[in-house]
């Protein structure tokens, strides 16, 4: 059972946070940033952070990594570096293997080479292991159609596509140029959106002066949806504004269509009707759906909590776990208990996970005060995307804005929830240089891991 107040035998309220995200980064920050008033005197908070990555990665710009607009170290921000002005807070470079919830232990190995501990004890635990996309059942596409939701992914992606040019100029053969020149992005989501108008103007701006043999103009950008619009969360009017911006950069819109076959040379789609078409393209970048953190399933199973398709658990209104209140799990692998008892899934954004993030760390603290749980509210801000250079798409709630207005608010919100001044001021001053030049000052093709140069 949880008692509010709970100490280790040392003195100190003992939090392990798991995942160094949105969500985890917000309770984190939130229990370390100031002193806790608890009813027992001198009990303060004794925090871990663990991650096995040393960064935390702002996942919203990733696909402009993957497009040579922003280098990786503008949209990441060291972990230790948050965290050293507070000597109550330790972040461990450590792979999470496994949890037991009845001793309150989390186990650890190592990431990074060198040796972590075998066990991590805690009174209070919050985890955010996040997702990652989901293909459906072809695991055995995650290779041939890579996604952009880690920064090796968007790595990886950005060579693949700058790649693609390079290998079209030297092809002399007609039908495979015109493969290396066409680019799949299979899903229509935000992340589909974003792709596919950063690549269109890749071709169609900063790359058109580069080559002799092709002009990088006549590649072809297919996004590829299997419902009847792109932007599916927005409301109709944005969806059709942000089809129309994205035929004007050149991009073919392909709806209704579900991909049934991946491979090194082409996409296989199939329509409602069961006709099927065979698309030859060598660049494919997967955007479509998503599925939990493996950590979901292994809390979820110890606690008997209800586990969904996806691999999200069922969490309590608190957003603890059921017969477990002194475990936390947040982000998008989780559903919430409402209070018809029916699970409720929230947008699998930033916004979301940063409400809960803020909520743990709130209850955590209130628990320790002598204070009681509340039941997590999601203050739904609106939604935004962007297309292009001036083009996006924003549901404000209270307005609906689309072309420069809405990529004047796109860059404004997510300058502001950037972390670190110095990223926030590269990315500003980038972004403008863009807009002005058309330019892209990543265009590194970056050899796979263990390949030299010459």
């Amino acid at each position: 059972m949880y008692v509010a107040g709970q100490v280790a035998q040392g003195g100190a309220h003992r939090v392990v946070v798991i995942g160094g995200g949105f969500a985890g980064l917000q309770a984190a920050t939130h229990l370390a940033g100031a002193p806790v008033a608890t009813h027992l005197a001198g009990a303060p908070v004794e925090l871990t952070l663990v991650d096995r990555r040393n960064f935390h990665l702002f996942q919203p710009l990733t696909y402009q990594v993957a497009t040579g607009a922003l280098s990786p170290g503008e949209v990441c921000f060291p972990l230790r570096a948050m965290f050293k002005r507070h000597r109550n807070v330790r972040v461990l470079l450590a792979e999470v293997t496994g949890f037991d919830l009845d001793a309150r232990e989390v186990r650890l190995a190592p990431a990074a080479g060198g040796a972590a501990p075998a066990t991590l004890a805690y009174d209070t635990l919050i985890v955010a292991g996040g997702s990652e996309y989901s293909y459906f059942g072809h695991d055995e596409w995650q290779s041939t159609a890579p996604q952009v939701k880690s920064l090796e992914s968007a790595l990886s992606v950005r060579s693949r596509i700058l790649s693609a040019f390079e290998a079209a100029e030297l092809e002399p053969r007609a039908p495979e140029q015109r493969a290396w020149l066409t680019f799949v992005i299979v899903g229509a989501g935000p992340t589909g959106v974003e792709m596919a108008g950063q690549i269109a103007e890749l071709a169609r701006d900063t790359l058109r002066r580069d080559y002799r043999a092709i002009d990088p103009r006549d590649g072809r950008i297919l996004l590829v949806e299997a419902t009847d619009r792109v932007l599916g969360t927005f409301p109709r009017s944005l969806s059709r504004k942000a089809e129309r911006a994205l035929e004007h950069l050149g991009v073919t819109v392909v709806l209704d269509r579900t991909v049934i076959g991946i491979d090194d040379e082409a996409v296989t789609v199939q329509a409602p009707d069961g006709g099927s078409q065979r698309i030859p393209s060598r660049t494919v970048i997967w955007a479509a759906g998503v599925t939990a953190s493996g950590l979901a399933a292994q809390v979820g199973e110890q606690a008997g909590a209800e586990i969904d398709r996806s691999g999200r658990v069922t969490v309590e209104p608190d957003l603890t776990l059921p017969g477990h209140p002194e475990v936390f799990a947040l982000g998008d692998m989780i559903r919430v208990r409402g209070s018809d008892g029916r699970p409720v899934t929230y947008p699998g954004v930033a916004p979301v996970a940063m409400q809960q993030g803020r909520h743990a760390a709130a209850v955590t603290r209130a628990r320790l005060s002598g204070g009681a749980s509340r039941p997590f509210r999601y203050f739904d801000k609106g939604n935004l995307a962007t297309i292009g250079r001036a083009r996006a798409v924003a549901d404000l709630h209270v307005a609906r804005l689309s072309g420069f207005p809405a990529w004047a608010v796109w860059l404004g919100v997510h300058l502001w929830y950037l972390v670190g001044f110095q990223n926030r001021l590269l990315v500003f001053i980038r972004w403008g240089f863009s807009f002005v030049t058309r330019g892209r000052g990543a265009r590194i093709i970056s050899p796979p891991a263990g390949e030299g140069g010459t």
